[in-house]
């Protein structure tokens, strides 16, 4: 975030000006992890899971509507992306807003940098003209990148349900030992990534993999890896390259070990 914008935004500048024609309305406000809950009440616990530091807002109106902007600050550009692909609405398009972005009638979000910007208009109605504006203005005003993690263009593209890949924040494939990763769904299949701290790290879990679902069958994937076939997860094939272990599970469709062997060349 830029120091002149940041000091507008606590200082009650010209901030609603992203929309024309809407002014300030009451003071700022500023949430961190010991007061959200207070703002958002049942939901902080959403934001707490991407690695929430603190959220900044005000409200503006003009022409008879309420606008509310709120720009959450998260631990690290990935985390803040997926805060955004984790609340998007699969069934609207992403839109080029920051990293990516969301306009839908009455609310517009996107991810750039570490931010998570949210601009919501009522009473409800198709606002979306104005919160597209005024979330390009918005995102045009913050400091950091607009690139999409690089684990996104791991997974392959045919067949990817819309909203996908998506960061899971923790329990990956509903497993608490994936602590936190990437997972793709396809029409038959899903697929997910897990980067660990270190090789060793990585090598250590895919060893509690395989002691929880014992392989069935050889694989050529990554630098080791099997196949196998259990009563949830179905047809499955899982790998280890470097620091990352990932890997296909219900297949319905196909070799498993193919489209692991496919996503596994895909990483660095």
């Amino acid at each position: 975030m830029t120091p002149l914008f940041l000091a507008a935004l606590l200082a009650g500048g010209p901030d609603c000006t992203i929309a024309p024609g809407f002014s300030q309305q009451g003071k700022p406000y500023e949430y961190d992890t010991e007061t959200l809950y207070d703002y958002i009440n049942g939901n902080s616990e959403g934001y707490f899971l991407y690695g929430f530091k603190k959220m900044r807002g005000m409200n503006c109106a003009g022409g008879g509507l309420k606008m509310v902007i709120d720009i959450s600050e998260f631990q690290s550009p990935e985390l803040a992306y997926g805060m955004f692909t984790g609340n998007a609405d699969p069934r609207l398009p992403r839109e080029t807003i920051g990293a990516a972005g969301q306009v839908a009638p009455s609310k517009a979000t996107f991810a750039k940098g570490v931010y998570y910007g949210e601009v919501s208009v009522e009473p409800q109605g198709d606002h979306t003209a104005l919160l597209r504006k005024a979330a390009l203005a918005l995102a045009a005003r913050l400091e950091g990148s607009t690139e999409t993690p690089a684990a996104i263009g791991w997974f392959p593209k045919q067949g990817l349900q819309p909203g996908f890949p998506r960061l899971v924040p923790q329990s990956v494939l509903g497993l608490k030992m994936l602590t936190r990763g990437y997972v793709a769904q396809y029409e038959d299949a899903k697929a997910f990534v897990v980067t660990e701290a270190s090789e060793d790290a990585a090598k250590a879990l895919f060893a509690r993999l395989k002691e929880r679902f014992p392989p069935a069958g050889a694989a050529q994937a990554g630098e080791e890896s099997y196949t196998g076939d259990e009563r949830l997860l179905g047809r499955l094939c899982f790998f280890r390259k470097g620091a990352h272990v990932g890997g296909f599970v219900n297949v319905k469709a196909g070799d498993p070990a193919a489209r692991a062997a496919a996503l596994a060349q895909a990483l660095p």
